[in-house]
């Protein structure tokens, strides 16, 4: 096996998305954590290291994570999304960094970063990271990485529609530890992407059958898929309620040549946003979970060994991998160092956790 170009750790790794845009770099993974279990038997199923991976990073000492070269994170964004804010603000819920069980989660990625110094590091969230809170959110954590960790920080929106048949805005947050002269707005992306036809089951006998996806002997879609009179009479009812209301609400219907819209991790529920047309007088249905893999950029040999409502979920949480691995492939060669640079002395005192609302500069 060739020597690996540089290494990484892969915290609050999901499935496995980043880790597989920054192997398909050269690349080694060295630490893994995720704490949900299901997330973890997908993993392991499909990078052999159950046993390995470690679970919540707030129970984690220092010493307990190796060195590394390059810091991947997708920290939990349901604290920062426009559907969690508001979901969190109607049940009258603390969100953002108010959120204890989440939103604080950025507060260990940065005590990881004071206390390892790695080269560099990439983190991914939701776009409504940048106007969270009037903007205040990503005020705090530029100065997290930057004033008080001394890193060279860029950041970019990216929509996965440059390479996958979706609509999906995330921010990706580069940082290098050195002043590099890196910058995510170099990085180039292609046009527009393919269209749904590129992800959808065939159903003509060219695809070989995957149950229970697909079945025998054309590789059909499963019936299950399709949403049964009930649903369907539900959800037209609903979004002819909310369009007479002068309200945006209501389902995305679209056909092999359509870009769908953002896979969310509510998709178990009705999966009202793609749905799949099959003709004027058939109920549509949902992507299976294969299809969903693909819609994030997963390879058809990536196992799925769990229930359709946790691959859901977990697609619906992850990120799209051809983005990361563009990204991974432009931030390689500031990655390569010689083999007797030396290690550099953390400059700084770890990061203490703390609330917004405890930083002067955040009450004002």
């Amino acid at each position: 096996m060739p020597k690996a170009a540089f290494s990484f750790v892969d915290l609050f790794a999901g499935i496995g998305g980043m880790r597989m845009g920054f192997e398909a770099a050269g690349g080694r993974c060295v630490f893994t954590s995720e704490w949900n279990a299901f997330a973890q038997k997908t993993y392991a199923a499909n990078f052999g290291e159950r046993e390995l991976i470690a679970g919540d990073i707030r129970q984690l000492g220092d010493a307990q994570i190796p060195d590394h070269d390059v810091l991947l994170a997708g920290f939990p964004c349901q604290p920062f999304s426009i559907a969690g804010v508001s979901k969190k603000n109607a049940l009258g819920r603390p969100h953002g960094f108010a959120c204890a069980t989440q939103g604080t989660l950025f507060f260990d990625v940065a005590r990881i970063l004071a206390a390892k110094r790695p080269r560099a590091f990439l983190l991914e969230n939701v776009k409504n990271l940048l106007s969270h809170d009037h903007g205040r959110t990503f005020r705090l954590i530029r100065q997290t990485l930057e004033e008080e960790l001394g890193y060279h920080v860029s950041w970019r929106v990216i929509d996965a529609g440059h390479f996958l048949p979706q609509h999906r805005e995330r921010i990706l947050v580069a940082g290098f530890r050195e002043n590099t002269g890196f910058s995510l707005d170099d990085v180039p992306l292609p046009g527009a992407g393919p269209k749904l036809r590129a992800v959808l089951h065939p159903e003509d006998g060219s695809e070989a059958a995957e149950e229970p996806y697909t079945l025998a002997p054309r590789g059909a879609v499963n019936p299950k898929y399709t949403l049964t009179r009930k649903l369907w009479e539900y959800l037209q009812a609903y979004a002819a309620k909310h369009r007479a209301a002068g309200n945006g609400f209501g389902f995305g219907l679209v056909g092999r040549d359509d870009i769908a819209r953002t896979l969310s991790a509510r998709y178990y529920k009705d999966g009202s946003e793609i749905l799949v047309s099959r003709g004027a007088r058939e109920n549509p249905r949902r992507l299976t979970p294969r299809e969903c893999a693909r819609l994030m950029g997963f390879p058809d040999s990536f196992r799925i060994p769990v229930s359709d409502t946790q691959a859901y979920k977990q697609f619906g949480n992850s990120v799209a991998v051809p983005v990361v691995a563009r990204v991974a492939r432009a931030m390689r060669p500031y990655l390569v160092r010689p083999a007797n640079a030396p290690r550099v002395v953390p400059r700084t005192a770890p990061v203490q956790r703390v609330l917004p609302f405890e930083r002067a500069s955040l009450r004002s």
